[in-house]
Formats: C-alpha cells, structure tokens, sequence
C-alpha cells in the first residue's frame, strides 16, 4: 500500500516539490527529447510492475508469518526506507510544524493502516489473484461512485454505464468466489476484506488530498506511512512473540524486503516523477497493467487460478472500472474541480 492518492484535486499530492533536485526536472543534457518524453511513461510502467509482484510477494510472506506480523514487517521497513529517502531527497521544502504533520498521519491511519490490515488479512484467507483484481479495479470504481452520488461530478453516460458494469462485474466474481471449489467460504470471507480494503483505499483517495495539503508529497507520505506502521505494529505485537524468526527463509526475507523497500519507498519515488511529468489522470489509466501482472505471478508463480464464473466476472468488471476512468464526468458546478484521476493501484 502506498499512499499517494493519484488525484486530480489541486492539493499537495501532485505539487512534487519535496522529491528530489534535477533528477526530477528532465532537463538533462544529454537526453534526447523524445528520450524525456518517453521517461515518464517508463518510470510509471515500472512503478505498475513494482505493485503488481506486490500482491503475491505478500501472500508469500503470510503463507510463513502470521498477517499481522507481515503487514508490520513490509510497512514498518517501508517507513524506515522512506525516512532515509526523506533524509537524502527531501531538501528546499520549507519545515512542517508538527502540529501541520497531523493531518497526513491521521491519513495514515485510514490509507495504511486499515487498508492493509484489511489486506493481509485477506490474503490469509483468499489467493493474491483475488485481491489483484478487486483491490486495484475496484477502489476508482468507489471513488467515481462517490464523486457521481455526492454531485461532485456530473455523470456522463460513459461513466454510468462502466460504473454499472464494474458493480455487475463485482457481483459476479464474488458469486463464482463462494462456489468456488478452491477455498469455498474461506476465500469469500477473503474476498469481502479486499472489499473493504478497496473501499479503505477510496476513502483515502477522497479525504487524503486535504488532509495533506501543504505538505510535498515524500513528506506527507512519510507521516502517513510512519503513523500507519506504528499502529500496525501495536496490532501485530501480540503475534511477535509466537513468530519462528529463526526458521524463516531466506525467500521469506528477501520477500519483505522487497515489500518494504521495491513495492513502498522505491515505487512512491518513481511515481511521484512520473506524475509530475504527465498528470494523475493519464498516470492513473496505467493502473489497469497491475491486474495483468499479477494474474501472472500469481499463476506462474504461486500456482493460483480462479473459476470460470470468477474470470468472467473479473472481465466484466475490469471493463467497467477503464470506461469509468476513461469516460470522465463534468464538474459539478462554476469554481469546482472534480477529480478527473482515479486512485492508482495500491500493492
């Protein structure tokens, strides 16, 4: 889980003034121009494939450690990894009071902390291909949703049709979930906390603009992650104690560590360069290759499959969230923006 929101609300999120020096401008020298317009697309497409190993790097680690303690472990050294990157990148920013850090933690608390407690959960339940499909398609379905009920968009037909077919789709996978005969009720409880994971990650998308706004993006995101790890570490104290440190593998580690450093630090820095250059609604667009490369891992890799009836309903629904992000409504009104990105991927 990563906690930049991908949205278009004209806060701190997409202002990236706290991610680095000339590494971020594009002007260097010896780069050719059609070489820097191609930079962006590149860093965005690698920051997709970070997040999609992400889900079966995950369910790998909760198949040796309790889930508690996984998200613990990947969050914990993801904000240990961003405070060294905030140490080195996150010069020329003006100083942030602490009283103006406690909206971004508060964010954490909901865009990390729940959502992943939610997900490692899951994963403990249901397989890593079940939560690459719902978590990333579903969340900007929810959060087109909201913006349509809540008039902060005015709907068009495009987006009201992928929004309905994204429900069908939902309705269906999670149909072909309960009859399925690989994990049956268990992988339906499962697949109801990635639900709740995607609705966490668009209540994210929907409030973490303001509450971070003021603050550059690394910055905020370090608070965020910070806060939310440090409760995830109170939720996964009572299972430390009964962990088996000593007989985990060496895959095991090499695991976590991608998790904390590959799927959190490094994906984040990548992002933000990447949005920067191209904006959140067409980087948000590229979200739709993470359930392509985590249908892969988790075939090849873990052995995973679902169902015909889960198939189908993870088309329907895949082709309703990319015309909803596709087919963007109006704002509501003069002197509103509505949010034309929809929330990227978490992992």
């Amino acid at each position: 889980m990563d906690t930049d929101t991908g949205t278009d609300t004209g806060g701190a999120a997409d202002t990236g003034t706290d991610t680095g020096g000339a590494a971020d401008t594009g002007t260097g020298t010896g780069a050719s121009p059609g070489r820097r317009a191609g930079q962006p697309y590149l860093l965005l497409l690698t920051t997709m494939a970070l997040w999609g190993v992400a889900f079966s790097s995950s369910k790998a680690v909760v198949a040796d450690v309790p889930h508690t303690v996984g998200a613990f472990l990947r969050f914990g050294g993801g904000a240990l990894a961003l405070l060294v990157a905030l140490r080195f990148l996150g010069r020329g920013g003006p100083p942030v009071p602490v009283r103006g850090a406690w909206p971004a933690m508060a964010a954490g608390v909901l865009g990390v902390f729940a959502y992943n407690g939610c997900f490692f959960w899951g994963l403990s339940l249901a397989p890593a291909l079940d939560a690459g499909i719902l978590i990333p398609v579903l969340s900007p379905v929810l959060t087109s949703a909201f913006l349509l009920v809540t008039g902060e968009e005015r709907p068009s037909a495009g987006r009201v049709l992928g929004l309905g077919l994204g429900l069908v789709g939902a309705v269906i996978f999670f149909l072909g979930a309960g009859g399925s005969a690989a994990g049956g009720g268990e992988r339906l409880w499962g697949d109801a906390l990635f639900l709740l994971s995607a609705v966490c990650w668009a209540a994210y998308t929907l409030a973490g603009p303001r509450a971070m706004a003021g603050i550059a993006p690394l910055r905020a995101t370090t608070y965020a992650m910070c806060a939310g790890a440090a409760l995830l570490g109170v939720l996964a104290a009572p299972d430390l104690p009964a962990t088996a440190w000593s007989e985990l593998s060496v895959s095991t580690w090499l695991n976590l560590a991608y998790l904390a450093v590959g799927a959190a630090a490094v994906a984040n820095l990548l992002y933000y360069r990447g949005v920067r250059r191209v904006g959140p609604a067409t980087a948000s667009l590229m979200m739709f290759t993470v359930p392509v490369i985590n249908t892969l891992c988790a075939t090849l890799v873990l052995g995973e499959s679902f169902g015909r009836l889960q198939g189908v309903g993870a088309g329907v629904l895949l082709a309703g969230a990319l015309l909803a992000a596709t087919r963007g409504g109006r704002a509501a009104g003069p002197g509103r923006r509505a949010v034309r990105g929809v929330s990227r991927a978490p992992a």
